[in-house]
């Protein structure tokens, strides 16, 4: 059933409460409804999302926004080690996560707790803790809205990078509705706890985890340090960390004894852009009603409840612009702006 509102409030359906509408929302319950919509009659741009929770309305959206209520999770058990895993694009990704976890299976473990759905993972390619969801996806299908057929995208064609897909390239991007992600787990023990202070969240006496038991410590880290959205409006960490030349990387370090850093591939550097943020001082700076998280820098929050876009967008460059001037890195919002 496809079901399609007028000047529709999204206050509600975005995570940061940025009080917003759009010209026109439709949901839909199965990948077939889109083969009846007539896009070419829709208010532009087309806009698909999930739960809103990476996103910054601007304003209000001139287009129209799609919403899937496509909800299925499904075991193909063939009795080996890996496990596929089909899930419909509206299913929440922590429910998928919950599931996979309490049942044995390895893979999506240390990304618990992320906010939003599986579609919107898959084009974002979210990621936590070592573990992007790129790592896990087998597959996407997807419904073409210029061809208006069904296609379907094998993850070396998803092009997936860090926070990055095909489906993000203004090329084609509202051209492909992903309505299924294909996963695969593992029945084989493969905990990733490198990143953060994940190991020692599990305790010395832990020994061999269970996915639960890591899903439980990513969980235990995120509550303490990032802020409910139930409870205060966000988009959960607003800024991408920034990935570092040597000579760059050396730079920062300039002044420092030491500098939390992941080494990458091909002598890359990965600096935590939240270090950056607070040793600018930024940590708690306010905006209007937009504020940086005392918990967690790398965040930004409608701290009023009343914040408007423009104090959000304000609080932003205010950000890169006092990280440029200090460390001579330029960051990126991993927040969507729309």
């Amino acid at each position: 059933m496809v079901t399609i509102r007028q000047n529709f409030d999204l206050s509600g359906r975005n995570t940061f409460r940025m009080k917003v509408s759009c010209a026109c929302y439709v949901e839909y319950d199965s990948p077939k409804d889109l083969e009846t919509i007539d896009f070419d009659s829709l208010p532009k741009p087309l806009l698909h999302m999930g739960g809103g929770s990476n996103l910054l309305f601007k304003g209000d959206f001139p287009g129209t926004v799609f919403h899937s209520l496509v909800k299925y999770i499904k075991y193909f058990d063939v009795g080996s080690d890996h496990v596929p895993v089909a899930v419909g694009a509206g299913v929440v990704w922590d429910d998928f996560v919950a599931k996979t976890c309490a049942d044995g299976l390895w893979g999506a473990e240390n990304l618990s707790l992320i906010p939003g759905e599986v579609g919107a993972a898959a084009v974002q390619n979210i990621g936590a803790y070592g573990v992007e969801a790129g790592d896990i996806i087998a597959g996407v299908t997807c419904f073409d809205t210029v061809d208006r057929k069904k296609v379907s995208f094998k993850t070396p064609e998803c092009r997936y990078g860090y926070r990055d897909s095909i489906f993000k390239d203004e090329s084609v991007k509202g051209r492909y509705i992903i309505t299924g992600v294909l996963f695969r787990l593992s029945r084989e023990a493969a905990p990733k706890l490198e990143y953060g202070n994940l190991k020692a969240a599990l305790g010395k006496d832990a020994g061999e985890p269970t996915p639960q038991q890591v899903r439980d410590a990513v969980i235990s880290i995120r509550r303490s340090k990032l802020p409910d959205p139930e409870e205060l409006g966000s988009a959960g960490s607003f800024f991408k960390n920034p990935v570092l030349s040597g000579p760059q990387f050396a730079a920062v370090c300039q002044g420092y004894e030491t500098v939390p850093h992941y080494v990458l591939d091909g002598g890359f550097v990965k600096v935590p852009a939240a270090w950056m943020i607070e040793q600018c001082g930024f940590k708690g700076a306010e905006v209007g009603g937009a504020a940086v998280y005392e918990k967690q820098p790398l965040v930004i929050v409608n701290a009023t409840g009343e914040a408007s876009p423009q104090d959000v967008i304000a609080l932003e460059e205010k950000i890169i612009s006092g990280v440029r001037e200090k460390f001579g890195v330029e960051l990126h919002p991993e927040v969507e702006h729309v």
